[in-house]
């Protein structure tokens, strides 16, 4: 267990050290200003000085994103299983779907505030618009993939829809929605950001607090704090797929 540990966790820290020391080495030697661009020191200075603001703001953050993803894990799931009950249904209602994908959550981040008032509510919609495409297409294709040998041996056997989507195409697709989940998990955080610029709250008031008094290195740990925040919910996400993955799917028998 440690060595796996040791392995998986190793290779990323290593290459992190690699990376803050040159980039302190190139700030040092070409003399550049931290207004432009603050040493990794002075980032991990703030990020340890401010940790009094950074991690109530994190907290706050935190929240948004879970539930954000919570109901795109939700809705993307259910909506993936209505477009695949018919080929009629999924062409007409997916290209809507791809609507989340295609439009810039930074434009329509204004209008979510006139819809739900500032505060959380905004944070979670901007997380939830963000992160719920991938959920959809994943899971759709995941759906769409299994085997036709196996659908007609639940046809021949007169399983009804129900237990066709229970016990065939969820598990199949399974792979495909942890994909899918992984994504989210990413841009959910990215949404959840934007939507806190507009809609109050959280580190993206820190990140904007920030910017207005020339405190770069403070930006820089906002948006290292918000990195890390992306990191655990993604490997939370990995985790909980290696769980019911690993004992019959090759992708997490590796």
């Amino acid at each position: 267990m440690k060595a796996r540990f040791a392995q998986l966790v190793g290779p990323p820290l290593l290459t992190l050290v690699g990376t803050a020391l040159l980039a302190e080495l190139v700030v040092i030697v070409t003399g550049t200003s931290e207004l432009v661009f603050p040493r990794p020191t002075s980032v991990a200075t703030a990020a340890w000085e401010q940790r009094a603001t950074l991690g109530p703001a994190l907290a706050a953050t935190t929240m948004s994103v879970v539930i954000g993803l919570f109901f795109s894990a939700l809705t993307g799931i259910v909506v993936a299983i209505a477009l695949s009950s018919s080929r009629w249904i999924e062409r007409a209602f997916y290209p809507y779907a791809i609507f989340f994908q295609i439009v810039p959550i930074v434009a329509i981040a204004p209008l979510l505030v006139i819809w739900f008032g500032y505060g959380i509510r905004t944070v979670v919609a901007a997380a939830f618009v963000v992160s719920v495409f991938p959920v959809i297409a994943n899971t759709l294709t995941g759906l769409q993939s299994v085997d036709p040998a196996l659908r007609d041996l639940f046809r021949l056997y007169g399983a009804s829809r129900g237990a066709r989507l229970w016990k065939l195409e969820l598990p199949s697709a399974l792979p495909f929605v942890m994909t899918g989940l992984r994504i989210a998990a990413g841009l959910a955080v990215i949404g959840a950001i934007v939507g806190e610029f507009v809609g109050g709250g959280g580190l993206g008031v820190i990140v904007l607090g920030a910017m207005r008094q020339q405190r770069t290195d403070l930006v820089f740990a906002a948006v290292l704090y918000a990195s890390v925040l992306g990191l655990c919910l993604f490997a939370l996400v990995s985790w909980i797929s290696r769980l019911t993955l690993r004992n019959w799917h090759a992708s997490e028998q590796v």
